[in-house]
This record gives structure tokens, sequence and C-alpha cells, in this order.
């Protein structure tokens, strides 16, 4: 049995954090699905970024919607939904076998409204009825903004996939504006079962201490904030005000675990996927960390639901001067900014990609 089936079997769906036109008409990506265990994908503004830029698979759909007037952004978002909703329809047996928790796909909404509540509900709306697919996440930030969006998109029946969220604070308060929209639909005589994940960035922790400790602590805050989210995410679904939801047909907005590929060229290239095996948890990883993971991965045992060793190691950070809330706010308020720079390096290509076709003609 490979590495990747023991850890599906252990109750951890595995997502692919990539799409690229050829994943999906070389076959790739099916047989990611039927050999590797593969349940569903995240994408993000880099992602489409690389896709585009280094290959040429995109040029012909380029062309054709630029004869059709689109351009820019409307431009972009076409191609992005062209590719997601394909995916989409690849998992679906997953999401229907499943009765709707695995099998997804993930699009985001523009980095540029981050900060913006309104305009990030609105675009929420209109790309997931555009998608017209009930496997297909929007994915909206998880910052101070974007809560309330995430409560009223869940409310208005979207399936929302949280992002650039690091710490337990900024955990729960991604939780709590899920539930809160679920409790209001519960109130208005609305199905509860509206899809969610939230999705905890492991690797930027490591990499924002990395020379600034100890090497014996290097590559081990990451896995630390991994495992007590995941203590705090078992606590919640144990709460009473969660077993109500459930009670009324809700079911579990679950955690993933986000940036999970290894950054330091001295550690595993599997650490963070063998370190966060958990049942009810989803790990979206790089294409390359998922080969890796196959060809020579070891499934050991689940995280432990107390958390384990986290506060320890955690404490450790502390006496160094790292403190989490405060490490996880920078990191958020970075992870915004680096979306950004690369959504605008997206619409940069975009623009260069259309005015190169359109001068070959």
């Amino acid at each position: 049995m490979k590495p990747t089936q023991k850890l599906h079997g252990l109750g951890q769906s595995l997502w692919l954090d990539n799409i690229t036109r050829d994943l999906l008409n070389s076959g790739t990506l099916r047989r990611y699905r039927d050999e590797l265990s593969v349940t569903g994908l995240t994408s993000n503004p880099t992602i489409f970024d690389h896709a585009i830029k280094n290959s040429t698979d995109y040029d012909e759909a380029i062309r054709q919607k630029l004869d059709a007037g689109k351009s820019g952004e409307e431009l972009f978002f076409e191609l992005a939904l062209e590719d997601l909703t394909q995916a989409a329809d690849l998992f679906r047996p997953i999401y229907d076998s499943s009765s709707g928790v695995d099998g997804w796909v993930s699009l985001e909404v523009s980095p540029l409204l981050a900060h913006n509540t309104e305009t990030t509900l609105s675009e929420a709306k209109d790309l997931h009825a555009r998608a017209d697919r009930p496997n297909l996440f929007i994915k909206i930030p998880g910052t101070k903004e974007g809560l309330p969006a995430i409560e009223e998109a869940i409310f208005a029946g979207v399936p929302v996939n949280v992002t650039l969220l690091f710490s337990p604070v900024q955990y729960v308060a991604a939780a709590e504006a899920y539930l809160k929209g679920i409790e209001r639909r519960i109130a208005a005589g609305l199905s509860p079962q509206i899809g969610s994940v939230a999705s905890v960035f492991i690797s930027r922790w490591d990499g924002a201490v990395m020379g600034k400790v100890p090497e014996t602590l290097n590559d081990k805050l990451g896995i630390a904030i991994g495992k007590s989210i995941y203590k705090t995410y078992r606590d919640l679904l144990d709460s009473p005000r969660w077993q109500r939801a459930f009670n009324s047909g809700a079911r579990p907005q679950r955690l993933l675990f986000a940036s999970t590929g290894t950054k330091d060229p001295k550690a595993s290239d599997v650490l963070y996927i063998k370190e966060l095996a958990a049942g009810l948890t989803i790990n979206t990883m790089p294409e390359k960390t998922l080969k890796a993971f196959a060809e020579h991965g070891e499934v050991d045992q689940a995280l432990p639901l107390d958390g384990g060793d986290s506060a320890t190691v955690i404490a450790q950070f502390a006496a160094l001067g790292f403190e989490v809330e405060s490490l996880a706010a920078t990191l958020q308020s970075d992870g915004a900014a680096s979306f950004v720079a690369s959504w605008n390096e997206l619409m940069t290509v975009i623009e260069s990609k259309s005015a190169a076709l359109q001068a070959a003609g």
C-alpha cells in the first residue's frame, strides 16, 4: 500500500496545491486521483501566474477571450473558472460518494480585496454562481475585514475556504465566522450543510524564524503551531455550541494544513506531511511533495488530540522573544501582501501575453 493510501486511510484528505491546464489535459490529475489518493485541490494567484507564464497551454483560450472583448481580471477569471470547473467535475464522484465532505477545489477572490468586506462578499457570490459547481470553494482570507464576508457568504450558501490563517486565535476567529453563518441559516430554516475549510499555513512559521534560533529549533515551530491548532480544532468540535449545530444537520468546518512543502534544504522533503497526519483534516501539498511522499513517505501515528508537545515547543520560542500572536499578525499581513504581489504579476503576465498574441495576429 502506498504511503498516500495509508495517510488517506488514517482519515486525512490529500489535496494537490496546484492546477495547470496541462495537469488536466494530460490526464495527470486523474492519475493522481486514482493512484495517489488525491481527493481535491487548491489554487492561488501564484499558481496561476506560473501556469500561464511558463507555458503556451492558455494561449488559444486567451486569443478567444480577446476576440470576445475580454481583458485583464475578467479574462483571468474566465481562464481560472474553465480549469477549476473541469477539476471540480473530475473530483465530483468523490464529492458525491462522501456526501459533500471531500472532492473539493478552490478559487480565490482577488487578493486586492483582502481588506474590503463588501466587495469580497460580492465577488465570492459572483464567482460561485458562475462556476455552478457544488464542490467549488471560494477562498476568502481570514483577515479582520474578511471575517464578516465569510459569515455572510456562508449564510448566503457559498462554500468558503478560509485562507491565510496562522495561529490558534486566527483559526478560532475563522471558525466563529463560519459557525455564525451556519447558526443564522438554522434560525432561518435553511439547510446548514454548507461546506467550509479553515486553511492554516505551516512552513511560513519556520521560514520566519530560520537563522534567528538555535539549530535544534529549526523546523520545529510550524509543526508545534499545527499541533496546537489541531487541539483547538478538536476542542471546538466537542463543544456544546458546535454539537448543537451538528444536531441540526451542520457539518464540521474541516481543518486544512497548507504551505506544507519543506523550505529548508536540510530537512526532510516530507517533514510536514509525516508530522501533521491527522483524521478529519486535509493536507494540501505541492506536486513535488505529493510525489516525494508517495515514493518514500511514512505514516507512523496520528496527531495527539491534546496537542502533544506543542505548548512546550512554543514556550521555547517565546523564551527567545517570539510571541505567537504577534508573529501571526505579521505573517498574515505579509501573506496578504505576497498574494497581492503575485496577483499584480499575474495581471502583468495576462497583459503581456495578450499584447503578444494580438501582435502575432
